[in-house]
């Protein structure tokens, strides 16, 4: 008993000031947030609810949903299948861990730095914009720019790559190589074994993958900032409203907005948590 006690208490001194970080810098300011966004001018309503689902700001949601749902279908793809293709290979094995280091950096490279190195590649006056020019191609034509979708979806690839190989590492790793070698002791070709057992079983870390990256895209904030400030996206259109930006009265607007990505971000952390748990029934098995 007498050790239990101890053990109560040490899980106890750990607890409670983990409990009161959160309480402090989580959840009280959610709390706060979620409470003005449905008493605009301390009156219970739901006008600002509904006002930050119309015009514009429905417009920035479905421009940030198209932008993460397309950067975490081509970046949980590559990713995917830039770490199949690495546990395939047995040498060079430096490869792996230089591989392994780039990715840890490069998926969490973003914001102002990323945006600069973006402009002084595929700028107006960027060194791979005067490359391809030199051959007759103007890549601005093609809509590969820093402040258009497609040079959005390139900018945002470059840590969304990265971060779901690194994501999506684990669950191949936990593929046994006795399932191969079953697999063809039955007669199953490698098309047929990825087919019946191999991707059936990296579906839900795929899909876990794929659900992170559209999180952490749709949350972010500086690198577009810096390409396209006055871009419809939602985290800008927050920025706008919470900087007084606007007449008085309207950062009630930009509390309800950030209460609807908090609902999304909620119901995407469920949603990843069931997935994850899907996953180590494999990976742990």
């Amino acid at each position: 008993m007498a050790r239990m006690s101890r053990e109560t208490r040490t899980g106890l001194y750990v607890a409670v000031p983990f409990a009161l970080f959160i309480g402090l810098f989580l959840l009280y300011p959610t709390g706060a947030i979620i409470y003005s966004a449905f008493t605009p001018g301390d009156q219970l309503s739901l006008d600002g609810i509904l006002r930050s689902l119309s015009g514009t700001y429905r417009q920035g949601f479905i421009n940030s949903t198209v932008l993460a749902v397309t950067t975490a279908l081509i970046g949980g793809v590559i990713g995917m299948l830039l770490a199949v293709v690495m546990r395939s290979l047995e040498r060079p094995r430096w490869l792996h861990s230089s591989l392994d280091s780039w990715s840890a950096v490069a998926s969490q490279l973003g914001g102002v730095p990323l945006a600069f190195a973006f402009i002084a590649a595929i700028g107006t006056q960027g060194l791979l914009t005067k490359v391809f020019a030199q051959v007759g191609i103007n890549i601005n034509d093609l809509g590969v720019s820093p402040t258009g979708f497609w040079g959005l979806v390139i900018v945002y690839l470059y840590f969304q790559i990265p971060l779901m190989f690194l994501v999506s590492l684990p669950a191949i790793n936990g593929l046994r190589r006795t399932w191969r070698e079953a697999a063809a002791i039955m007669g199953a070709s490698g098309a047929r074994y990825w087919v019946r057992v191999g991707i059936p079983i990296l579906t839900p870390a795929a899909l876990g993958g794929m659900l992170l990256l559209f999180v952490n895209s749709f949350a972010a904030y500086a690198t577009a900032y810096v390409l396209n400030p006055g871009g419809a996206l939602v985290p800008l259109q927050i920025r706008f409203l919470l900087q007084g930006n606007v007449i008085s009265g309207e950062e009630d607007l930009g509390y309800a907005i950030v209460t609807w990505v908090i609902g999304i971000l909620m119901a995407s952390l469920f949603l990843l948590t069931w997935l994850q748990r899907r996953t180590l029934r494999w990976t742990q098995s």
